[in-house]
């Protein structure tokens, strides 16, 4: 195996210049960059990150935490982190909770181990990944992105829920929808908090109340068909639903499939709506009215205050505006009289 010295006597320098050549020095002409990796790919040499780390108190190494990998929703998020982090010539180092905080926490502890230079995670759950977030803020840069716990404890970057969702209910009154139902999940997270509080504030504008208490259970497919279920059986008494918000577009796929099983016409009978637009929305069928997530926007922020040269004290949250995309699981413009 070839070793750093080798490196050097090939390009005719110390093994010193080897180091700071290979490991980005701005001390190194360009020349001898130029050599000394030409030297290191045609002996197959690998410069030694973690020693490179030690020497530089750098890894140029940024990890990220999600809930669940297998939430389409967060695979573009890390693409787009991945994306803008490359741009700076920083590797990115992913794991995946799921959704266990035991694991999340463990999860954490890893990417310190490995000497990262900042952690970007979206905690599992607001209350119960409080301590290990809390922790690991402690040691290194830490920025929650998407969802955060509860209590000031870093940075934030997110969808503003408050604007995604109100500009899902406008569009439902506007076109003439008043029985409105909440489909989302269960209050663990603190974007599934964030937009029911949306939801319910956005009706009140209308005068409105929702048509039914919400319905709530997790961010999966298989949620949205058993809450389909439910809306469609006949109770006595029960207020007429027209439209459902559902708190994220995977809840909203298997509304659409439970809907459908039902006999319910979309949007004829009932309107549904989605929150991210994933790939899925666009395909769905009917094709799925939606808000997008400003996943770049987000993105460049993480990175951005991650980065920083000269942290502002005081956690900040920064709150990006989803974009709505009219669908056909929406009515058409009612047109003027």
């Amino acid at each position: 195996m070839p070793t750093i010295h080798d490196v050097a006597r090939e390009a005719g320098v110390s093994a010193s210049t080897v180091s700071r050549a290979l490991s980005g020095s701005r001390k190194v002409r360009p020349e001898l960059v130029r050599r000394v990796s030409e030297a290191a790919e045609a002996l197959g040499y690998r410069h030694n990150a973690v020693a490179r780390a030690l020497r530089t108190n750098r890894s140029d190494t940024i990890g990220m935490v999600v809930p669940q990998i297998s939430n389409p929703y967060f695979p573009l998020l890390v693409e787009a982190v991945e994306r803008r982090l490359q741009r700076s010539d920083i590797e990115l180092l992913l794991c995946d909770s799921n959704r266990d905080v035991a694991v999340e926490a463990r999860r954490l502890q890893a990417l310190v181990d490995r000497q990262v230079d900042g952690i970007i995670i979206s905690p599992l759950d607001a209350v119960a990944s409080a301590r290990a977030v809390r922790s690991t803020g402690e040691r290194v840069p830490l920025i929650q992105v998407d969802r955060r716990v509860e209590g000031a404890v870093s940075d934030w970057v997110g969808a503003d829920d408050d604007a995604g969702i109100s500009q899902l209910v406008d569009l439902l009154v506007a076109r003439g929808r008043r029985g409105l139902v909440l489909v989302s999940s269960a209050f663990t997270n603190s974007s599934a908090v964030a937009r029911a509080q949306a939801f319910e504030a956005a009706l009140a504008r209308h005068g409105l109340s929702p048509a039914r208490s919400p319905l709530l259970g997790s961010f999966e497919v298989a949620w949205g068909l058993e809450a389909a279920r439910r809306l469609t059986r006949r109770e006595a008494g029960a207020a007429e639903v027209d439209g459902v918000v559902c708190g994220n577009d995977v809840i909203a796929l298997g509304m659409l499939r439970g809907l459908r099983l039902a006999g319910v016409r979309v949007p004829d009978d009932m309107a549904v709506t989605g929150f991210d637009d994933i790939a899925f929305a666009e395909i769905s069928d009917p094709p799925l009215t939606t808000v997008r997530q400003p996943w770049e926007a987000m993105a460049d922020e993480c990175v951005r205050l991650l980065l920083r040269a000269d942290p502002v004290p005081g956690p900040r949250g920064i709150a990006v505006a989803p974009v709505l995309r009219i669908r056909e699981s929406t009515p058409v413009e009612r047109s003027e009289p």
